[in-house]
């Protein structure tokens, strides 16, 4: 967690990004680092642990971490949470909280209370579509032998 705090203070030092940043650990090593950079690669899905999963993966060769752990400065943003769920990291550690990052101004709170709207209430609208159409894509998925699942 040291290090990820070090990295945090060191992306807001340098002007690239927010002040938060990951580590992803695999046997008492580090193995993958990141730092906010959604401002700096105009990028909104650029935040720590995603960029941090992504070179964890890089480097292993392999879209699973189930033997690794994450060390983040602050409690996972819902996107970060999904990504991290996704990979299948075996523990996160974090810092600050949720509450903390509302405090300067990071407020994910939000997003939460859209996630458990109905999708015709939500402040964006979302309406299905070509569900039909769309379901040849996941035939296809179900009938390909060499698929690798996840």
């Amino acid at each position: 967690m040291a290090r990820a705090i070090e990295l945090s203070i060191e992306n807001v030092q340098s002007g690239r990004g927010g002040p938060f940043a990951a580590v992803i650990v695999k046997d008492n090593q580090i193995i993958a680092e990141g730092t906010n950079r959604v401002t700096s690669t105009h990028d909104p899905t650029a935040h720590a642990e995603v960029l941090a999963i992504r070179e964890a993966c890089q480097k292993l060769g392999h879209f699973e971490l189930k033997d690794c752990e994450i060390y983040t400065t602050c409690e996972p943003c819902p996107m970060c949470f999904g990504a991290i769920y996704w990979a299948r990291l075996s523990r996160i550690y974090f810092a600050n909280t949720a509450d903390d990052a509302a405090k300067i101004g990071f407020d994910d709170s939000f997003i939460y209370s859209e996630l458990k709207r109905p999708q015709s209430q939500r402040h964006i609208p979302t309406i299905q579509i070509m569900r039909d159409e769309a379901l040849a894509g996941f035939r296809a998925w179900v009938a390909n032998p060499d698929k690798i699942l996840y």
